[in-house]
């Protein structure tokens, strides 16, 4: 299974080369704490943990840390025995089983490793693997370098990682060495550990604080963006939507105005209508009036003229008598004899009573004109009818006497 990289880490100097370099916190202690003997002469220390990959990413993770008796310096040059490293060895097996020599640190005064040619022959002899680590010290300050061996030759990395975990094995280690190396006892360094640790959790916590103060501002200025956003969107939706509702409103004013003007016509003409059917019914009314008056005005001039036209046929029929003919006198006296009304019968139609009559059904209009009926199917029982002046036309008309006046007078 694949590593992963610790979470809880403090950056030093500028990380951005390969390998990326974790060194635990008691490890770079420990180191820290050998400045002091390297004060009278070089002090060296052998290196173990595990070189792998993360992420596409080749990470060194330095884990212990073993210090070398001692360390012979010649010129630039410098020399480990034989028999230091097979102690090395040894306590690298007794207390870093799990993990092996990856590199190794230098701890010394004023010779900095760009100017010890020694260091890198040194390296290349003991670590001729990828990617192994050399670290230099400086031992009168807080200066140090670190170094990756690529390309046959150590090559200076820009920065590295700080790490915190319990790593209870570099513990033992600095426990059971402590009189022999003279190094701070464990509950020393586990306190300075400690506080350092503390230190940079604070410290990322107030990057974290910062971060998220940053993050609540920002997140508060959008949102105060989106607000006053929304309140303009609004009031240009209720402008448009008062001029909407403004708009309907006139349309509906206009509407009312136009349906009043509507309604105002529509009295108008009904009211022009209503005295149009009026003066039409009057009109008519009156017609049938002066009709009716002019049917009874022919009546009576009929009448009147029968009655005279009667008497002139008496005195011609009396002169005719007196010349011989007497027929025809007779019949007209015969008829001005007879009574001048028809009384109307159960079954009687003016059809019936005009056969009745006259001997044929044509004068059923001469009928209802002389008794002023307007339709001839409307007579009943015991009405009576004027028919003495058709009867004067009927005998008249025999005789082939005023035949076509009588006939005109008639139809009239």
């Amino acid at each position: 299974m694949e590593r992963q990289l610790p979470k809880n880490v403090r950056q030093i100097g500028n990380v951005c080369d390969e390998p990326k370099i974790y060194v635990e916190d008691y490890v770079d202690t420990f180191l820290g704490q050998l400045r002091e003997k390297a004060m009278e002469k070089p002090v060296a220390a052998a290196l173990t943990g595990e070189i792998t990959k993360c992420e596409d990413k080749v990470v060194v993770y330095i884990s212990g840390a073993i210090r070398a008796e001692d360390v012979e310096v010649e010129g630039t040059n410098l020399k480990i025995s034989e028999e230091i490293w097979e102690k090395i060895e040894k306590e690298q097996k007794e207390y870093f089983k799990d993990q092996k020599l990856i590199g190794w640190c230098l701890l010394e005064t004023g010779h900095p490793m760009s100017m010890n040619r020694g260091a890198q022959e040194l390296h290349r002899k003991m670590y001729d693997q990828e990617n192994t680590i050399f670290i230099w010290k400086d031992a009168s300050s807080s200066d140090e370098m670190y170094f990756a061996y690529k390309y046959n030759e150590l090559m200076q990395i820009g920065g590295h990682y700080i790490y915190y975990e319990k790593n209870p094995q570099m513990q033992n280690y600095m426990i059971n060495t402590r009189r022999q190396n003279g190094v701070t006892p464990s509950e020393m360094v586990e306190d300075r550990a400690t506080k350092d640790f503390r230190s940079a959790v604070r410290q990322r916590m107030e990057i974290k604080e910062q971060s998220q103060s940053s993050k609540l501002l920002y997140a508060t200025s959008a949102l105060l963006v989106v607000v006053v956003l929304a309140i303009g969107v609004s009031m240009m939706n209720n402008f448009e939507r008062m001029e909407s509702v403004q708009q309907s409103l006139e349309q509906l004013a206009s509407a009312k105005g136009t349906e009043a003007k509507v309604d105002d016509n529509a009295q108008v003409n009904d009211q022009r209508v209503n005295g149009e059917n009026e003066n039409q019914i009057n009109a008519q009314s009156e017609g049938q009036n002066q009709e009716e008056t002019k049917g009874n005005q022919n009546s009576e001039t009929v009448a009147a003229s029968g009655s005279v036209k009667a008497s002139s046929d008496t005195k011609k029929s009396n002169d005719a008598k007196s010349e011989g003919t007497v027929p025809e006198v007779s019949t007209v006296q015969e008829q001005l004899s007879q009574s001048d009304y028809y009384t109307v019968k159960k079954g009687d139609t003016l059809a019936s009573i005009s056969k009745k009559t006259y001997g044929d059904t044509g004068h059923v209009e001469a009928i209802c004109k002389m008794n002023g009926l307007s339709d001839g199917n409307l007579i009943f029982i015991g009405q009576k009818l004027l028919l003495t002046i058709a009867r004067s036309v009927v005998t008249i008309g025999r005789n082939n006497k005023y035949e076509g006046n009588l006939n005109i007078e008639s139809k009239e």
